[in-house]
């Protein structure tokens, strides 16, 4: 039995779980947009506070990791962990803002196959982040991410060949391309997160 000669402090999977719990929040905003007659500027501040309390758990996380002298998992993967959580709900936020900056009214029906996505990706990631206390039945969770993932990369491509099909003009193609860029890296990020999930398993496995 191995002994534990000080403290380790456990706080930080609820703070995962949280943040991870932030996500859904996003996600949902991003669906809700979607939505006919939706109130996009109350959703952008809805997202612009997802946004905050996202940076908020990210900052309680690191300010705890500079202050343990113990940790569960390997401090440099709880860095990592809590960065790739907090890019997803960036790229997200950022989504939803450039879509109210560049005053896009009619959107490709493609971008709501994005954020099906997303949505997916943000409940496996919520439905994970308690089972890193254990380290159990996590395979099945970044194997689902993976493919999500692969979903959204081939979601993408047939985006960007409808943008450029000549049925926008040229600005407008820029506009789109820029919104459903950052959806397509708010997936990778989600990717991120498994990644990192899967490396702190077989470390401490």
């Amino acid at each position: 039995m191995r002994l534990r000669l000080r403290p380790r402090d456990d706080s930080y999977y609820e703070m995962f779980t949280d943040s991870a719990n932030n996500l859904v929040i996003g996600a949902r905003l991003l669906v809700e947009l979607m939505s006919d007659g939706a109130d996009r500027e109350a959703i952008t501040e809805k997202m612009r506070a997802c946004e905050h309390a996202g940076d908020d758990a990210t900052h309680a996380i690191m300010r705890r990791l500079n202050k343990s002298a113990a940790t569960p998992i390997h401090r440099e993967d709880i860095y990592r962990l809590a960065s790739n959580l907090d890019d997803v709900m960036d790229s997200m936020d950022a989504a939803v803002d450039l879509i109210g900056l560049y005053g896009l009214e009619r959107l490709p029906k493609g971008i709501i196959d994005q954020i099906e996505v997303l949505e997916r990706a943000a409940e496996l990631t919520a439905e994970a982040m308690p089972r890193l206390r254990s380290l159990e039945d996590l395979t099945r969770y970044w194997i689902e991410i993976n493919q999500l993932e692969n979903q959204a990369d081939r979601i993408y491509r047939k985006l960007l060949a409808h943008l450029f099909s000549g049925e926008y003009d040229a600005l407008t193609v820029l506009k789109l391309k820029d919104v459903i860029e950052e959806l397509e890296t708010a997936a990778d990020a989600f990717e991120h997160v498994a990644n990192t999930v899967e490396t702190i398993v077989v470390k401490n496995s």
